[in-house]
């Protein structure tokens, strides 16, 4: 996992990248990626997840490559409310089916998911189905034995509840929670910049300093003896801080990027672009909150503004900070 580095606040935010889904079926494959994927600043709160839980979730992901904490919350919210219910089974005892715990585990299954891993320390001793550390590492190794290790993610789930309608339940809240985490990214404030790693904050920081300059077309800033910046040259010089060499113009800048798929929200660092693929004619730096910082055009200094608004010609992004 990678710490969310902020400057002028005291929180360490927990981050991990982002990638959403639409519906279903695609949930199914944006949910399913190389690592654990949504983003979780679980000191702000995410839906209805309670903040402990949420920690939980977002550090036991990560024992299973490709599951997303988001799968587990959501599966912890379908059995048990994230441990809220009041229902026999949640706290103690067993439900009609046997199952305990604030992921409903079956005493067998439970047992046999701890011979074969070992919980990282954090719960009972011995481990326990009622512990929700305990509960929510088990239900993580158990998905992914059983489909996500494969490639499965379905497989995994109904393995917990073999129904479709539950796999789709559980994706669909998945897929809710993915989107409520993604609304709190960033927070477009250079006097507080959070950003998923050391050379986005870096970026963000320079471009920050650099607001109140005036625009030059092929201005490449002080750094490079002119008094200001235009649009490509301001992005060039931010990463150039942060040790990240990009092309010179917003054309190649956008061609030579880490594209951001459409539908993925933007991280702080992402470089935003204007026109069409093969005629972009502006870039600026995302910083989070629906903000970036550009230099705009003639007469208009370094500032922050909108990257998206009425009649903009929004191309898309990429991702040098990765």
């Amino acid at each position: 996992m990678l710490a969310k580095i902020t400057i002028g606040a005291a929180a360490v935010l927990l981050l991990i990248p982002i990638l959403l889904g639409m519906g279903v079926s695609s949930v199914v494959e944006a949910l399913f990626g190389s690592s654990s994927n949504t983003i979780a600043d679980c000191t702000t709160p995410i839906a209805d997840i309670p903040p402990e839980y949420c920690l939980l979730y977002v550090t036991a992901a990560p024992d299973c490559p490709r599951l997303d904490w988001t799968v587990l919350a959501a599966i912890g919210k379908v059995e048990t409310d994230h441990g809220r219910s009041s229902l026999p089974g949640v706290h103690e005892g067993e439900n009609y089916a046997g199952a305990g715990g604030p992921m409903q585990f079956l005493a067998p299954t439970f047992n046999g998911v701890i011979a074969a891993h070992q919980i990282p320390p954090g719960g009972a001793s011995p481990p326990s189905r009622y512990n929700p550390h305990d509960a929510i590492h088990a239900a993580t190794f158990m998905l992914c034995d059983n489909g996500v290790r494969r490639g499965d993610l379905r497989a995994a789930i109904f393995s917990y509840n073999h129904a479709d309608w539950y796999v789709d339940m559980v994706l669909e809240q998945a897929a809710e929670y993915a989107e409520a985490a993604a609304s709190s990214v960033g927070n477009g404030d250079c006097n507080a910049i959070q950003a998923p790693n050391a050379i986005a904050l870096a970026a963000i920081n320079y471009a920050c300093g650099q607001r109140g300059l005036p625009y030059i077309w092929g201005g490449n800033g002080p750094a490079g003896g002119d008094a200001g910046f235009d649009c490509s040259g301001l992005t060039k010089a931010a990463y150039d801080a942060a040790g990240v060499s990009l092309p010179r113009t917003a054309q190649t800048q956008f061609d030579a990027g880490s594209r951001v798929p459409a539908g993925q929200p933007l991280l702080p660092g992402d470089l935003v672009f204007y026109g069409t693929p093969g005629n972009i004619h502006h870039v600026g730096l995302y910083i989070g909150g629906g903000l970036m910082i550009n230099a705009p055009t003639f007469g208009q200094p370094v500032q922050i503004a909108n990257y998206r608004y009425n009649g903009d010609d929004y191309a898309g992004s990429t991702r040098p900070a990765e």
